[in-house]
């Protein structure tokens, strides 16, 4: 079924918004010694273009960009960073979309949560403030490039990117026409006015990810745990127990070591063990 013109339009600027990324993520990677994966025929997935994790439930969420440690075309590394693209019209439409992201990529960052992979995400036209503080409250480095910079970019090309929900099919269809007649050469540099309008918040969002991926352990702290856990059916019995505690008659069996690890980045993982080979494992 042919695509409409409002949702090839729609598609455009979501490639526009992947072509003004790419080249960032690409610094990235290579300053880091990463694999910059992306939509593109990979040996590493059989030749398969989509872009695809699976989380530790067996479910597959397709994505836009994945940093890896330890990749190569061949070769699937562990993910050090998940960024997704993503644009909507409407702001009826922004909040889902949002939930969407977020609903992809937790269930990732939580499968890989060893590897702490950074998680962003490039938002474009309309999205709700509501909208994108639900994903900077969930993690994400987020940059937004309003429907106001979209259309200003497209007017490098001459092209008038403005459209509303009364738009016809045949006024979208020119558009998409007028686009498709670009050279390489001018679509890049629609995409390069879209990094130029917003350059603050993009340096922003790699400043982050390079802090992320710079880390480096600043402490390691390992409690080992003794003695019987005692339980109360009380708020005062169990203020007893503590006031009458004393470290002296504080032996008992081992129970486990519990493991902290701190990033200089302010990074935290943690980890409980009751054997000292899965211990050493994860440190």
């Amino acid at each position: 079924m042919a695509l409409s013109p409002a949702h090839r339009f729609g598609q455009i600027i979501g490639e526009l918004l992947e072509e003004a990324v790419r080249p960032m993520l690409q610094r990235v990677a290579d300053e880091h010694d990463l694999f910059l994966d992306h939509k593109h025929p990979r040996a590493a997935r059989n030749g398969r273009r989509k872009v695809a994790w699976k989380d530790d439930r067996g479910n597959v969420h397709d994505l836009d960009f994945v940093l890896e440690e330890g990749g190569s075309e061949a070769v699937i590394g562990k993910p050090r960073g998940f960024i997704e693209i993503a644009w909507r019209r409407y702001t009826k439409h922004s909040r889902n979309k949002a939930q969407e992201i977020q609903g992809a990529i937790i269930p990732l960052a939580e499968t890989h949560r060893d590897a702490r992979p950074f998680l962003g995400v490039v938002l474009a036209v309309v999205f709700t403030e509501g909208s994108l503080r639900q994903l900077r409250s969930h993690g994400f480095e987020v940059v937004y490039v309003p429907y106001e910079s979209v259309v200003a970019a497209f007017r490098e090309a001459n092209i008038d990117a403005n459209f509303d929900e009364d738009a016809s099919d045949a006024l979208l269809l020119r558009k998409v026409r007028a686009f498709q007649k670009l050279s390489g050469k001018t679509k890049q540099r629609i995409a390069a006015r879209i990094r130029e309008l917003h350059q603050g918040e993009f340096d922003s969002f790699l400043s982050a990810f390079n802090a992320a991926l710079s880390r480096a352990v600043q402490s390691i702290t390992i409690l080992a745990l003794f003695g019987k856990p005692r339980q109360w059916n009380s708020m005062d019995q169990a203020v007893a127990f503590i006031k009458s505690f004393a470290v002296p008659n504080a032996a008992g069996p081992f129970v486990r070591f519990e493991i902290c690890v701190r990033y200089t980045n302010s990074d935290e993982v943690r980890g409980e063990f009751q054997e000292k080979r899965s211990a050493i494992d994860f440190l």
